[in-house]
């Protein structure tokens, strides 16, 4: 490989000058006083977590030697079947990377001895320390489930594949570039840093190749109804005859609601039209300072059951069926209690996407959420009234490093190429902001204190218990979902009081649910509803797996529920004339 000597020390010189254009993008907001630097209570956090459990094997001799001896004994494996490889002789490798992990995917991390040494010390030491993590016995389970978050992070973030002089991709990139790849990065690393006005906002897709409203959130439609909260979208027919019941959706208001209206392939919106469905959806505000003090309480009134009121005014059917995606559905969860607590039934059937109400299980989330994370998260959201869209978008990210931060960091940043334009992700960095006082009750009412399936929990003055939901209930989790994991979906399941449906279907929290048929990808699992104490692998065992999307499972459910027809409705009504187009303006207020 010929380098050019002269090129290569200028471009490095170029890519050191990037990097201090970075660093003084990432400096000057702290030094302003604009952004508040709380690494030091990370920090500090990490290192009473770590404390905890490195105080379980120091404290005891004999674990102390073990766990050296441990280390040692791979690390001698790892020298002796190198220097069998350098002999020429055949050696096994001593660790190997599972098939799922795409970081060591190029055939030199093999066949170079270098690297190949380089992966598996690193393999070998990530193992040693997750092993350190999961057999500290005494710890407290918030406490373990922290340390094995952190080491993960810590494990992703020091791979080998994260740096040039260690990646020999990157590295035969940097030569055959002379580091012209680097000054592109930092480039790209200054300009993410100003997107995010001094924090990094790593670029996950080419966005300037979408646009809401363009080619995104494209279903035909109206905004009938706008508050301070939502504008509620109908949906024009593409059918002569519909669904008697109409369909109202729920989706989460930490994101935008066009997840379910991606491209017209991709879109559950434009296909559930398309079945014979009165589709409505809510539309959540990207809230400012003004709207600080909207409660959960107000996002249920003057959200869900507004939604549902507007609905049965302009259909005239008194029980229209709700959709809950998410925290939407945890919501909708609620609302329907406060409902029946009150005597009153105002849908048909209720169906939850990935939705929690019991949150013992509730997954990586529960990291972020502790009295001391949620006492800092509350200060700083009274002072700016809400919780900016990006901090909320970054612990997402960091609960899928390997798939959502490490692959960006290595693409646009060192090898200096910009990300592909993918709508999914698109619409992942777009983010919204979320209410100081409906965020906070939130966290503490549902994560931290679990309010919700032990009968705690009291909204607008009304005790809420789920088992006094007797509507028909279809609910979806999915199998490998990071945020509302299926073992958590399926125990709180088993506190609804009427029939219910459960479904687990492939993948994870977007694609499991995004799954539309015609791609004919990943595979669902219906059965009998879940039993008290049942896992999710008891469940799958008597269970019938079925190829393909869940959605027409779905919405022959709810045909079943009533099959009647009507002429197609137009959206809006005498007393709720269309306002705009859809996607309406609430979607699309930038964080």
């Amino acid at each position: 490989m010929a380098i050019d000597i002269e090129a290569f020390s200028k471009n490095i010189a170029r890519a050191v000058e990037e990097g201090g254009k970075a660093l003084a993008a990432y400096m000057k907001p702290r030094e302003d006083g604009r952004i508040k630097d709380t690494t030091a209570e990370s920090v500090t956090d990490l290192v009473k977590t770590f404390g905890h459990v490195a105080e379980y094997w120091l404290s005891d001799p004999q674990r102390t030697v073990e766990m050296q001896t441990r280390l040692g004994k791979s690390y001698l494996d790892l020298w002796a079947s190198a220097v069998h490889r350098l002999a020429g002789e055949d050696a096994p490798p001593v660790a190997t990377p599972t098939a799922s992990d795409k970081r060591f995917a190029d055939p030199e991390w093999t066949s170079n001895q270098f690297f190949d040494f380089l992966k598996q010390a690193y393999l070998l030491s990530t193992d040693w320390a997750t092993r350190l993590v999961d057999e500290a016995e005494g710890l407290e389970p918030r406490v373990k489930h922290k340390a094995e978050f952190y080491m993960r992070q810590f494990a992703n973030a020091v791979a080998p594949s994260n740096f040039v002089l260690t990646n020999p991709e990157l590295l035969r990139e940097t030569l055959a570039s002379n580091a012209e790849n680097l000054v592109r990065g930092m480039k790209m690393l200054t300009e993410d840093i100003e997107a995010g006005h001094g924090n990094l906002r790593i670029r996950q897709s080419d966005s300037s190749m979408f646009e809401v409203g363009r080619n995104l959130a494209v279903t035909p439609g109206k905004v009938v109804f706008r508050n301070e909260i939502f504008e509620l979208i109908q949906y024009a027919p593409t059918t002569e005859k519909v669904l008697k019941i109409p369909v109202v959706m729920v989706p989460p208001w930490i994101n935008k609601y066009y997840v379910l209206d991606l491209t017209a392939e991709k879109s559950f919106i434009r296909w559930a039209v398309a079945q014979g469905l009165t589709v409505f959806v809510v539309s959540w505000v990207n809230p400012d300072a003004k709207l600080a003090d909207k409660t959960f309480c107000d996002y249920m009134r003057d959200g869900i059951i507004k939604a549902v009121d507007v609905t049965r005014a302009i259909t005239g059917e008194p029980q229209p069926h709700v959709i809950g995606y998410c925290v939407g559905g945890t919501l909708l969860a609620v609302a329907l209690a406060y409902l029946a607590a009150k005597g009153e039934e105002p849908v048909k059937s209720a169906t939850f996407f990935t939705a929690q109400t019991d949150f013992t299980h509730a997954g990586d989330l529960q990291v972020f959420v502790d009295e001391e994370q949620l006492a800092a998260l509350e200060k700083d959201m009274n002072e700016k009234g809400y919780l900016e869209g990006s901090k909320m978008a970054a612990v997402f990210n960091l609960m899928r490093s390997n798939d959502l931060i490490w692959p960006y960091v290595i693409n646009n940043y060192l090898k200096g190429k910009a990300p592909f334009p993918f709508d999914l992700l698109y619409w992942n960095s777009d983010s919204t902001r979320l209410p100081a006082a409906n965020h906070a009750y939130y966290l503490r009412a549902c994560y931290i204190e679990n309010r919700l399936t032990r009968g705690d929990m009291e909204v607008g003055g009304v005790r809420i218990d789920l088992s006094r939901i007797k509507v028909p209930i279809y609910e979806l989790a999915t199998r490998e979902d990071h945020i509302a994991p299926a073992k958590s979906v399926l125990l709180g399941s088993t506190f609804f009081g009427g029939d219910l449906t459960f479904v687990l279907a492939g993948s994870g929290h977007i694609a499991g649910v995004v799954n539309p048929p015609g791609k004919q990808k990943y595979q669902h699992w219906t059965g009998e509803r879940p039993k008290a104490g049942e896992s999710v692998e008891e469940w799958v065992a008597r269970a019938s797996e079925h190829p393909g999307s869940w959605w027409p499972h779905w919405v022959s459910w709810l045909r079943a529920q009533d099959g009647a027809e009507v002429e197609a409705r137009a959206p809006g009504g005498e007393a709720y004339p269309p306002i705009e187009d859809a996607p309406g303006s609430y979607v699309k207020v930038k964080d």
